[in-house]
């Protein structure tokens, strides 16, 4: 019961870290804050995704295919960001 409180705790806070990216990526229209956004989003998603199982286990392979994609955002903003010609 206290695994699920927290993964719904985490998914919260990932959707909200989710939205504020995307308020900064309305303000500045930089690609960098929507990757970032889709990835908190993305992973506040799949934790509630957990949450939901009837037994909540974080373990199974698709798990961390999702944070793996996710992370991979992440990483992609990060280069695009470092290496793109102004």
């Amino acid at each position: 019961m206290v695994n699920g409180f927290l993964l719904g705790v985490i998914a919260t806070a990932s959707v909200t870290a989710g939205l504020f990216f995307i308020k900064f990526w309305r303000s500045t229209r930089d690609w960098f804050f929507l990757a970032f956004a889709a990835s908190f989003i993305i992973e506040g998603l799949n934790r509630a995704a957990v949450a939901l199982l009837d037994n909540p286990s974080e373990t199974t392979g698709w798990t961390y295919v999702v944070r793996l994609l996710s992370l991979l955002l992440i990483l992609s903003a990060i280069l695009k960001k470092n290496y793109s010609r102004k």
